[in-house]
């Protein structure tokens, strides 16, 4: 029982979250060369998911739920502006002297630091389609069970990190993601903020 309650945890967990790696290995990208760049990643990656947790577990126990189903979204203006922010940056320019000194002096190029709470936000806000899968699973199994499902996935949370850490450190993909990185970032957090809103029928979309 305990085992197939693990098995159908990892499943899930890989099912709804697969598609983070994608915009955790551009944080591990605009973060490269700064110092706790992944302590910070991993941290902000655990507080998102703690908060989807703490959305769904409690109706799953009969409590009510704290965050209609109307408003999750609209958590996708979270990535919107942060995409929309970083757009901005780099349309300024922000960095770009240094970077290309460093470039013509032959020194890699380090990266932006990237915020624990940015991440957090991220995650929380990509999650949101999450919490409307593991409600129904949660209320179809016991309450241990429901413990049994989240140190699963908390487990499966760092895992997640380290796969996106190593996606974006591998050399073909790391020297994509540092020459384009400036433009990828906003493109994807834009991205996904728009899909969040219009596939959950925010403003009437």
């Amino acid at each position: 029982m305990i085992l197939s309650s693990i098995l159908q945890a990892i499943g899930l967990f890989i099912a709804t979250n697969i598609d983070d790696i994608i915009v955790l290995s551009l944080f591990f990208a605009r973060g490269a060369g700064q110092r706790e760049t992944t302590a910070r990643i991993l941290v902000g990656q655990y507080l998102g998911f703690v908060g989807i947790l703490g959305a769904a577990v409690p109706v799953s126990l009969g409590a009510g739920a704290f965050l209609p189903p109307e408003v999750i979204p609209y958590f996708g203006l979270i990535p919107l502006g942060l995409g929309l922010w970083a757009a901005w940056q780099a349309w300024r320019g922000d960095g770009d002297d240094d970077d290309d000194e460093a470039k013509v002096e032959g020194k890699k190029v380090e990266g932006k630091n990237v915020a624990v709470w940015t991440v957090a936000g991220v995650t929380f806000a990509n999650g949101g389609d999450n919490i409307g899968v593991y409600v129904p699973v949660f209320l179809s199994v016991g309450p241990g069970a429901v413990v049994a499902y989240c140190i699963v996935f908390l487990a499966l949370v760092a895992v997640l990190v380290a796969l996106a850490k190593f996606v974006a450190t591998r050399r073909p993909i790391a020297e994509v993601l540092e020459r384009w990185e400036h433009i990828l970032f906003p493109i994807v957090l834009i991205g996904l903020g728009a899909f969040i809103l219009v596939s959950g029928g925010a403003f009437g979309f």
